[in-house]
């Protein structure tokens, strides 16, 4: 590879400058935010990627044929100065400098007096014309820490790690060690040794590989590096200065999170072997009675794609009559027990598929440039073609299929999967609106605009109802559209305790509405106990799913083991009395705001929060202790540095912070915790007949022992419509002031919602001894039994 190593100033740009190498290189490097800067590198003009999908600042989504790779629309640049230094120049608003090195060529970030980044001083930006590689060197300081990248296995801390992005069906992996998986995400963020936060985002569809301190080389010194191949070297800095400020940037540039309906928050279940029964219908209305039999409360069934099977083969966007004589009645049959239905949808016509001629006669296909051919490969148990996402022919058969054959039968969500495209032919090409990209720079691309294509296919459908959806695959830019998960993990403790990190790095990433599927995919069925720790702690993340695929038929389900039932049913209870709290998170979400963390999310400060560890917080208020390892009956748990003091959210026991404590895990309950001044809110009912629409309100109150003023909010709309755009929702602003011998509690309700709940319960400790005051403006606080 050859290096760019000496550069002279060109000129300045738009809110920044650019610096010119040999063999026609420019360097252009551009502050777009106070704490926002981008780097591209660009060839004699021009760009292999000149349109970007992912890149989304301000309110506004992508146009569907992508975004200008210049384009400025949506950032807010601050004032920028540019001056001369003695190394080269330097870019400097209020709150980051930039400094340019020109021979060698690199850059220095700082918010202050110190660098927080820099680029190898040696060689940090090289180039391969006979191999289309780019890559980009940092130095890395010893003990930095890097998060992110997408659905990574392992710990959080990458560090020591040599990781891709290529996008892989990856069933049964190792969660762990596997990679790559799912998803193309190109972002690391990174914590620095004085505590500095950054995030790096590459701009490119193109695979890339990130050596985060796995490869030495003496010359250089300690390093990391980005790889691209075949695509364009164009990166934003995220300047934090935390972590919470790095994520939230980040979904800024790249668009927030879709808030779904509120029935998506709720259990859902289903299992391949249900739809690919020879008695496909029946045994779905089997499974509806047993939820009613065994009591379970269960807001969605998911079908998996035996709906389409014929064999082994499956043809997206058919019915097997045979399996399913009545599909409609099938989905009524659901919907009379409040629950909602969501279908499986592949993007790939195998060559027999009814529609397979139609869809190639109007270039629907991703294609093969040398023949002008549907590129043919391997999916499933046979060969087929992939729906060409960049080609308005192959969305506008995808929407209307998508309507005739699901929405119109009354099913209310699609579900995006085996959308990797896995195609490996090279000549493959995707029409890219007119202008052909290569399948290596389009794969990621296609997930992303499925998800597109089904999220607005069912807002035109129902107007007045939020869209969900759901996709395994795709780059930054999905949480736009939809939820996505781990993919198909194997039953196993060790998953179980890894696919706990894949959530949190997912959620770091930017990517908060996830989870994993519930008792494990593939492999064997899980055993009792198993199935008990998997539903406690997969009711704390924003997807809740029993998913499973075993050879003998068998499904996972809360009734699997009659041993089991009473403790699984407590746990997805306990999933619908946090509903308030849950949805109240899930709102907070679209403004940047992680669902499940990492504990040095919220305790930053505290350096015994960065251990590798089984626990995570639950928004701010619980600290979830999931139970990982067999027969364990006690559970060691770290309480972070931060509150006054730690409460059981069970037994309102208190606890001292900044030490481990070694507490009951009995089998019938998940450990948590809450740090003092929390207030959760709940249901107030053991009826779960409303499921996710309960509107009885429960205040949870965990008053400090001293001298204190906290507030906590509670959001409520009605959790399904729009209305919420023009005011329709409220919220309700809890505060409370503590002394040694009373306590005070004040509500204040705002907003334009008229319905839900005007009177709440307040409950305390039962150890709880002092005086209770309350007050409510627009709501009415009541005091409860104490708990405990």
């Amino acid at each position: 590879m050859r290096a760019l190593v000496r550069a002279t100033y060109a000129q300045r740009i738009e809110h920044g400058a650019a610096f010119d190498f040999d063999d026609g290189w420019q360097c252009r490097v551009q502050v777009l935010g106070e704490h926002l800067a981008r780097v591209l590198f660009v060839r004699e003009g021009r760009f292999r990627e000149p349109r970007t999908w992912m890149v989304a600042p301000g309110s506004a989504d992508v146009p569907w044929e992508g975004r200008p790779r210049q384009d400025l629309r949506g950032f807010a640049p601050p004032h920028v100065e540019v001056g001369e230094s003695a190394a080269g120049f330097v870019l400097a608003t209020g709150e980051l400098r930039v400094a340019i090195r020109l021979d060698p060529f690199g850059i220095d970030w700082s918010g202050g007096a110190a660098p927080f980044a820099r680029d190898r001083p040696t060689q940090a930006y090289q180039w391969s014309e006979r191999e289309s590689r780019l890559r980009h060197y940092l130095a890395r300081p010893v003990a930095e820490r890097y998060f992110g990248l997408g659905d990574k296995t392992g710990a959080l801390d990458l560090q020591g790690r040599r990781l891709r992005t290529l996008a892989l069906d990856a069933l049964g992996y190792d969660a762990q060690r596997s990679d790559p998986l799912y998803k193309h995400w190109p972002f690391v963020l990174a914590r620095t040794p004085a505590g500095a936060c950054y995030g790096l985002f590459y701009d490119t569809l193109a695979p890339v590989t990130f050596d985060l301190g796995s490869e030495h080389d003496n010359y250089h010194g300690l390093y990391r590096y980005a790889e691209i191949e075949g695509g364009d070297l164009d990166y934003y800095l995220c300047a934090g200065p935390g972590v919470r400020d790095v994520v939230r940037q980040f979904t800024e540039l790249t668009g927030r999170m879709a808030f779904g309906p509120r029935w998506s928050l709720g259990y859902a279940n289903t299992a391949m072997s249900l739809a690919d029964a020879p008695d496909a219908q029946a045994q779905l209305a089997r499974f509806a009675e047993d939820l009613i039999t065994h009591d379970i409360p269960c807001s969605a069934f998911h079908f998996g794609s035996g709906y389409t099977s014929i064999d082994k083969r499956r043809y997206v966007f058919t019915w097997n009559r045979h399996k399913f004589p009545a599909p409609r009645a099938a989905i009524e049959r659901f919907r009379r027990q409040g629950i909602r239905t969501v279908v499986n949808l592949k993007p790939c016509l195998l060559d027999d598929h009814p529609a397979y001629a139609e869809v190639a006669v109007r270039d629907g296909f991703v294609r093969d440039a040398a023949t002008g051919q549907p590129c043919i490969g391997q999916f499933w148990d046979g060969q087929g073609a992939h729906i060409d996402f960049t080609h308005p022919a192959g969305i506008a058969w995808w929407q209307g299929e998508l309507r005739r054959q699901v929405l119109d039968y009354g099913i209310d969500a699609g579900w995006n999967d085996n959308n990797e495209y896995e195609i490996w032919d090279d000549d493959g090409s995707s029409a890219g609106f007119g202008t052909p990209i290569d399948i290596e720079r389009s794969r990621p691309l296609h997930p992303l605009l499925m998800t597109r294509a089904t999220a607005e296919a069912q807002a035109a459908h129902r107007p007045d109802e939020r869209a969900f959806t759901v996709t395994r695959a795709g780059p930054p830019g999905i949480q736009r559209y939809a939820q996505t998960w781990s993919g198909d993990n194997t039953t196993s403790w060790h998953t179980l305790r890894w696919n706990i990190r894949m959530g949190l790095t997912m959620s770091l990433s930017g990517m908060f509405n996830t989870g994993h599927d519930v008792g494990g995919f593939a492999g064997p069925v899980p055993d009792p106990e198993m199935l008990v720790r998997w539903t406690q702690s997969g009711a704390f993340s924003p997807r809740f799913i029993m998913n499973s695929w075993k050879d003998g038929g068998e499904t996972n389900t809360p009734w699997l083991h009659p041993a089991a039932l009473h403790a699984v049913r407590d746990a997805i209870r306990l999933r619908y009395r946090l509903m308030p709290y849950l949805y109240t998170l899930f709102h907070a979400a679209t403004q940047g705001e992680p669902i499940v963390r990492p504990l040095f999310y919220d305790f930053e400060t505290d350096p015994e929060c960065y251990a590798d560890t089984d626990d995570f917080m639950c928004g701010a208020s619980l600290l979830v202790a999931s139970v990982v390892e067999p027969g364990q009956r006690r559970r060691k748990v770290y309480l972070p540095r931060g509150p006054r003091a730690w409460h059981d959210f069970w037994t309102g026991g208190t606890y001292a912070p900044g030490g481990t404590v070694t507490v009951d895990a009995p089998l019938s309950r998940i450990p948590l915790f809450v740090p003092a001044g929390a207030m959760i809110p709940l249901t107030d009912t053991l009826d779960f007949s409303r499921l996710h629409d309960e509107p009885s309100r429960r205040l949870d109150v965990f008053p400090p022992e001293s001298v204190s003023r906290q507030s906590s909010t509670l959001y409520e709309d009605d959790g399904l419509s729009l209305r919420y755009r023009q005011g329709g929702c409220a919220d309700v602003v809890f505060t409370m002031a503590t002394t040694r011998t009373t306590i005070e509690i004040a509500a204040r309700r705002s907003g334009d919602y008229a319905a839900g709940s005007r009177t709440i319960r307040v409950v305390l400790p039962a150890s709880e001894r002092r005086r209770l005051r309350l007050r409510g403006d627009g709501v009415e606080l009541v005091a409860g039994r104490r708990r405990g």
